[in-house]
């Protein structure tokens, strides 16, 4: 079976689900695929790199894979000046959070990277003069507290983490602000072919990273580490990016933005799982969950709203009325 087949398939048995139901179906699956990261590059397999190199090579062989599933998905090939700030943003953030997740805290790198939709908020502001709300500045001010304190606890509390590197947090963080560009660049391509746009990045990713990893002298994987590599290209980066497109068609913006809330929820339990009795872990630190509450916080406080209280038919024709005769009595 093709993957078009297999697509078209899911597509007609998904016919008895409501289109929004179905919609967040599919985020709901694409962010639980993604949070597979947290699982994937922390498995001994990939012991065959050095830490500081690890990234780099796994951001290779990942976009490689991803490519096998995304070109048969491509539709329309196309070309724009916006999509070259948008590669080398992708290829950036990808090699960025890989590198922050292997040589720092995965919760910390999660938790900084979701701070794009701050620097989005920014980025419009120069770029497309959007006018933001007082919700926008009290969720900058909020993701901001949060990266500050703990980036500070992570500086101050380095010498008792040694497995960690200084720098993995100015990378998490550069992640956060690189995936801004590629949702800013992709703004100026409303009329493009997602699949195509996500097979684009993965294939400049493979463009720009493959002569470091090729020629580099970095360890060609072997045996488990195929499978590991395969399935984070194919399940873990190819397959979410295809399903959020499709699930953004009948989901609202906010909807998805608080459901995508679930990756840095599920990432860091699949580390604990997967490095529980290494003798060399150490989980994350109590300013972590503190910082990434004034993440959440802020993210929540922008895209969250809060449900009308229910009112019955009746209860709404008496304030009606109520409202009929407040005015009678004004106008006389």
């Amino acid at each position: 079976m093709s993957v078009k087949e297999f697509v078209r398939n899911a597509e007609i048995s998904s016919q008895s689900l409501s289109p929004t139901r179905y919609g967040v179906l599919l985020i709901v699956t694409a962010t639980f695929l993604w949070s597979l990261s947290g699982f994937l590059t922390q498995l001994p397999q990939l012991g065959i790199w050095e830490k500081d190199t690890r990234g780099t090579a796994i951001a290779f062989w990942r976009a490689l894979f991803a490519l096998v599933l995304l070109i048969p998905l491509c539709r329309k090939i196309s070309w724009h000046f916006a999509m070259i700030p948008m590669v080398v943003s992708f290829a950036t953030m990808t090699i960025s959070f890989l590198t922050a997740m292997v040589v720092g805290s995965p919760a910390n790198t999660i938790w900084l990277q979701y701070l794009a939709p701050a620097w989005v908020m920014l980025g419009a502001i120069l770029v497309y003069g959007d006018r933001p709300t007082s919700r926008d500045w009290v969720m900058l001010s909020f993701c901001t507290a949060g990266v500050l304190f703990i980036l500070f606890m992570e500086t101050m509390s380095g010498e008792n983490r040694p497995d960690q590197k200084w720098y993995a947090s100015v990378l998490a963080i550069l992640s956060g602000v690189t995936y801004a560009g590629v949702i800013l660049s992709m703004r100026a391509l409303p009329n493009e072919d997602p699949a195509w746009l996500i097979t684009l990045n993965h294939g400049a990713t493979a463009l720009v990273v493959g002569p470091i990893v090729l020629i580099g002298g970095m360890a060609i994987p072997s045996g488990g580490a195929w499978w590991v590599l395969v399935c984070l290209g194919i399940f873990q980066m190819g397959l979410p990016y295809f399903l959020f497109a499709h699930g953004l068609k009948t989901t609202p913006s906010h909807i998805a933005a608080l459901i995508s809330l679930l990756e840095p929820v599920f990432l860091p339990i699949w580390v604990h799982l997967v490095r529980r009795n290494d003798p060399e872990y150490l989980p994350p630190g109590w300013w972590t969950w503190v910082g990434a509450g004034l993440i959440l916080f802020g993210l929540l406080s922008r895209y969250a709203s809060l449900p009308r209280p229910f009112r019955s038919k009746r209860a709404m024709k008496y304030s009606r009325d109520e409202d009929s005769v407040a005015a009678d009595e004004v106008d006389s």
